[in-house]
Parts: C-alpha cells; sequence; structure tokens
C-alpha cells in the first residue's frame, strides 16, 4: 500500500491502540523507575535509559483506567516529543501494522472521557477497531508538570 501508515500497537485494558510508527523511538521492557513525590498521577517516574533520563507516563492513568495488576509489569513505548523521548507505560506491545488511508473515520461519539480527547480517530481493521492515540495530546501532563511544551 504506497498511501498507508504504519502504526506501533499496543493493548492498554480493553482498548487496541496505535501511534505511527514515526514518532516511535523504541519498545522496551520494564524498567527500574524512579518515582517524584511532587509530579501529577499520571506521571509514573523517571527511567534511566542508556544515561538519558526519560519521563514514564502511565497510559493507564491518561485513560482513566483501573490500575494495572502489580505482579503484570509494563511495557514502555518511548516516543519522540520536542522536548527529547517519553515513555508511555503500556499493557502489552502488539504488531507494527500498514493501515489503509480509506479505513481512517473519526473518534466515535461513543468514546467517554479522556479517551474522547486522546484519540485522534480510528482505523477499521477486519477483527478490531485501532484506535489512533494523539501522542501531544497524552504528553500534555508531562508540559503542564514542567512547564515547557511536550
Amino acid at each position: 500500500m504506497a498511501d498507508s501508515t504504519q502504526f506501533c500497537t499496543f493493548r492498554l485494558g480493553p482498548l487496541y491502540l496505535g501511534i505511527e510508527v514515526l514518532r516511535v523511538q523504541e519498545v522496551i521492557r520494564a524498567q527500574p523507575m524512579t518515582r517524584l513525590p511532587l509530579a501529577p498521577h499520571e506521571i509514573s517516574g523517571l527511567i534511566n535509559l542508556r544515561g538519558q533520563i526519560v519521563t514514564a507516563i502511565d497510559l493507564r492513568e491518561r485513560f482513566g483506567l483501573p490500575p494495572r495488576d502489580p505482579d503484570r509489569p509494563p511495557m514502555n513505548v518511548v516516543v519522540r516529543s520536542e522536548d527529547g523521548a517519553v515513555s508511555f507505560l503500556v499493557d502489552d506491545i502488539g504488531d507494527v501494522i500498514d493501515t489503509d488511508p480509506n479505513a481512517f473515520e473519526r473518534a466515535p461519539r461513543t468514546l467517554q472521557g479522556e479517551a474522547r480527547e486522546l484519540i485522534r480517530g480510528v482505523y477499521k481493521l477486519p477483527a478490531e477497531l485501532l484506535l489512533v492515540l494523539d501522542c501531544d495530546r497524552a504528553l500534555e501532563v508531562v508540559s503542564a508538570a514542567t512547564g515547557r511544551s511536550a
């Protein structure tokens, strides 16, 4: 598909989400994390990524989902922002998929709460809907906490 867009996919509770591959720096297993005492609850802490300090945002918190099972560590989807790398904590990593631009639709009106603000739209796939995460909106918690743009 010449006009297709590739997405790095992942699971967050019952949600199947994707981020454009061009925004993703890497995907890594759970990392030791340093908590930040006065940070917003969505910011889980900081991880050391080969000497680079990276803010970790728990997408479960951003979406208002219940906490992750403590016996199941999160995966990190490290994305590029204007101020450097930021990690999204997710439940499971999926595949990189190609999407047909004709299958893209605006976010459904049935989305409630934070999800309505964080989803750019959906792709109708044969088995389910792929929700496209608006990275910039998801990163706004970092800019609010630091006073910088994300």
